[in-house]
């Protein structure tokens, strides 16, 4: 249920501007609209400092704490965490001169600078030149040497010419020495590796504040949203105006809660007016409340003036989760991982996130053992087991494994039992197909009897219902294409398609004027009928994705058992493949749950029911709670 809200709009005296907000921010109710959007930002100063006690906990988080610092306060480490960060980013491009000058001089190799002066000082300091290697032998003076090859296919040549008869080719090029050696730089960079340790050390230690910074972050956090909303204020003639919004439970006591600590105000409460965008704020009944997590995580919100389908996803969910995963095996893992790691879960995703996750695992387990799938292991798995196999005869197959004994043909014998198994796999893929358009045309017509119940009585009620009646007549269309016959006669379905059709363009836009409403219903209908056939048929994907996660699972079994029986290691080396598959099948699997369990809820579903989604968070001023 999304909860009603009223608009509120208080006054005070300018001098009491203070004295207001803080009682506001410990009542918690108000979800502030600024009266002036364009100033209801943060003051720089606060804005500046939130953002750098953010970077400092951003960066200690990923610090393992040793040792404990000396007494600062948690604003003092926060300075010297972005002193110690901007330092060593100093540190890093110094590096990183550092070693291009060393790739740049690595022709020099270990010669020295007092090496050189040494060679100046008794006049024998050679010139240097890089050579290409077919005109080195080119080279002629008083003394030459071949100093090491550089890039390019060249060598460095160093030549004494103290008469000045050298003789150089005219593709050599001659270099200067360099102003530092090797050996130099490679001490300073050795120098400031030492003073990042030295640095990095500091961090280990001040990454033991981090509460005391998390704790400094809310406080800043709370200044940042005590800012925004006296800047998106009203100040004018000594007076201070603020407005928003308040849950219709709680908005009749406002004004005697803010009287009873001292803030005299005069109150203004109206209801929302048709161009007002009130936040949603939506009450759950308790037994939906694990799919608020999957709201949460997508962080979407029904408009205010739209339906709270919260009941309709709680139900949907789990089934289609359970289709596209299609695997009891992974089921079970996902029930064990929600009940045995609870409080890590909670701690991670939420209580609600974590209860989500138990329901889909319990839903999955109970489909695969429906379908007989377990880690892509079913009766014909069982028959290969037990040797009943019969290559190119399903029937054969099941006929043995059925009569056979042992462990495998008990197993196998068990598992044919399951509903949703058909020894005939084509008669299986068809029952899939069938139950996920039932499935699917089930999910849309709830999702209009829904809207013309929230609509009811207005005319366009009719219309839902005559959406229900055309996506029942589509559905049978689709059945007889999919399958040998329609359930009803092709009659049967061109009058229901009609006569809903009729009652969706009568009623779909009402109007005084009959003519206009026949042609608007007409005209607006053509497209959303269109859409039935295609919504309907959206629904096969539950089939196909579940298919295709067993192939998966199948083709890797398969995979590590041939790897299993050729090799000496036998499933040693089996193993991992079988684990890696899955678990590679697993990701798939979540995957899908939000690119089409998501999908045909948000859409194809919402659609139908008229939400868009279009809403934005109730978010009371009020204390950050930690």
């Amino acid at each position: 249920m999304i909860v009603k809200m009223k608009k509120v709009q208080a006054v005070v005296r300018e001098t009491d501007r203070e004295q207001l907000l803080e009682a506001l921010q410990r009542l918690g109710v108000l979800h502030i609209t600024p009266i002036k959007p364009a100033q209801a930002i943060a003051s720089a100063e606060i804005a500046v400092s939130l953002d750098n006690v953010r970077r400092v906990v951003q960066i200690l988080s990923a610090i393992e704490a040793t040792g404990s610092v000396e007494d600062i306060s948690a604003q003092e480490a926060a300075e010297e965490t972005l002193a110690i960060q901007r330092t060593q980013a100093e540190y890093d491009s110094k590096l990183s001169s550092l070693h291009r000058q060393l790739e740049q001089q690595v022709m020099w190799g270990d010669i020295t600078i007092e090496d050189l002066e040494v060679l100046k000082s008794v006049d024998v300091l050679p010139g240097f030149y890089i050579v290409p290697n077919e005109s080195v032998n080119k080279v002629k003076g008083e003394f030459v040497s071949v100093l090491g090859e550089v890039d390019g296919g060249k060598a460095l040549v160093a030549v004494i010419d103290r008469i000045g008869n050298a003789q150089i080719p005219e593709d050599a090029e001659s270099i200067q020495i360099p102003t530092k050696d090797n050996p130099a730089i490679r001490l300073e960079a050795a120098e400031i590796n030492a003073k990042k340790k030295q640095s990095t050390e500091r961090l280990a230690k001040l990454a033991s504040m981090l509460a005391q910074l998390q704790a400094l972050q809310v406080e800043m956090e709370e200044k940042s949203r005590f800012s925004v909303a006296a800047n998106g204020a009203l100040t004018q003639e000594e007076l201070f105006a603020i407005q928003g919004w308040v849950p219709e439970g709680k908005c009749e006591t406002l004004q005697t809660d803010l009287e009873s600590v001292g803030v005299t105000a005069g109150f203004r409460v109206t209801d929302p007016e048709d161009e007002d965008m009130p936040p949603s704020l939506i009450k759950y009944p308790g037994w939906t409340t694990p799919i608020k997590g999957l709201f949460d995580m997508l962080n979407t919100f029904p408009g205010y003036q739209e339906i709270d389908l919260s009941a309709f996803f709680m139900i949907a969910m789990p089934i289609f989760a359970a289709m596209l995963i299609g695997d009891g095996g992974y089921g079970l893992l996902f029930l064990l991982l929600g009940v045995l790691f609870y409080r890590k879960l909670v701690n991670k995703m939420g209580r609600e996130g974590t209860h989500l996750l138990i329901i889909f695992g319990a839903a999955t387990l109970i489909w695969g053992i429906l379908s007989a799938n377990f880690f892509g292991v079913g009766p014909e798995t069982m028959a290969r087991a037990g040797g009943f196999f019969v290559d190119g005869d399903e029937s054969a197959t099941y006929a043995a494994l059925s009569a056979g004994d042992g462990m495998w043909a008990t197993i196998g014998q068990v598992m044919m039992e399951a509903p949703l198994w058909r020894e005939d796999s084509e008669s299986g893929r068809e029952l899939l197909i069938q139950i996920s358009f039932l499935l699917g045309t089930a999910h849309l017509i709830s999702a209009h009897l829904r809207r013309a119940l929230a609509i009811f009585p207005d005319q366009r009620t009719l219309a839902e219902i005559g959406w229900s009646v055309v996506l029942v007549s589509m559905l049978g269309v689709i059945w007889g294409m999919f399958f040998e016959s329609a359930p009803v006669s092709s009659s049967v379905l061109i009058g229901g398609l009609a006569g809903g059709l009729g009652l969706v363009v009568l009623f779909g836009s009402p109007d005084r004027n009959p003519l206009k409403r026949i042609l608007i219903g007409f005209a607006s209908s053509l497209l959303p009928l269109i859409g039935t056939f295609g919504d309907t048929m959206s629904y096969i994907r539950l089939m196909a994705v579940g298919m295709a996660s067993f192939y998966i699972a199948f083709a890797f079994n398969d995979l590590g058992a041939t790897v299993a029986g050729s090799a000496n290691w036998q499933w040693a080396l089996a193993a991992p493949i079988i684990v890696v598959g899955h678990l590679l099948n697993i990701v798939l699997c979540l995957i899908a749950i939000f690119a089409h369990g998501v999908r045909l809820n948000m859409l194809e579903f919402s659609g139908g029911a008229g939400v868009q989604w279009a809403g934005y968070a109730y978010a009371p001023f009020a204390k950050i709670k930690t």
